[in-house]
């Protein structure tokens, strides 16, 4: 059963599920503007494991954009991610680039509903999972959907690109 967001039509987020016909689940909940870390911070307010929210990162492999999604728990090992998506070397991508490329602001970046549909690389740790949260396109909004859903989705690959 999907769930719109209050308030008219939603997110692009929300949009490209409900239009997907995949089951979904919205989870609001109040954004601590203090938070030093936003993933960390939703998971803590919603009381999920840090496990099952994965944080949407924007790199730059070999010079492209390149979408990194990882559980909170962990951090983006940037030459799996390289390799995962068929480069040689990654770094992260300035926070004005992946705005402008994703139309989300940092701390809302969803992988989904993307301004345009950039490389993707899931890590693996999603595959033991019955569901996921990932931003639903705006700080204080969680989208709960199954793995196989956020990989048709993105268009991503699977690979283990998560450290720590």
């Amino acid at each position: 059963m999907s769930t719109k967001a209050k308030g008219g039509k939603g997110t692009p987020a929300t949009v490209a599920a409900t239009k997907a016909k995949i089951e979904y689940t919205l989870h609001a909940y109040e954004v601590d503007p203090a938070a030093d870390n936003y993933g960390e911070a939703a998971a803590d307010a919603l009381g999920v494991p840090y496990g099952r929210l994965f944080k949407t990162l924007l790199a730059e492999v070999d010079g492209r954009l390149t979408v990194g999604i990882v559980p909170v728990s962990s951090t983006l090992d940037l030459k799996a991610l390289a390799a995962a998506a068929g480069g040689k070397k990654a770094r992260m991508a300035d926070p004005k680039d992946a705005e402008r490329a994703t139309g989300y602001v940092v701390g809302g970046i969803s992988p989904l509903g993307q301004r345009r549909r950039l490389p993707a690389v899931v890590d693996a740790s999603v595959s033991a999972l019955a569901t996921v949260y990932v931003s639903a396109g705006r700080r204080g909004l969680q989208i709960e959907l199954a793995p196989a859903d956020l990989i048709r989705l993105t268009g991503a690959r699977v690979g283990d690109i998560a450290r720590g």
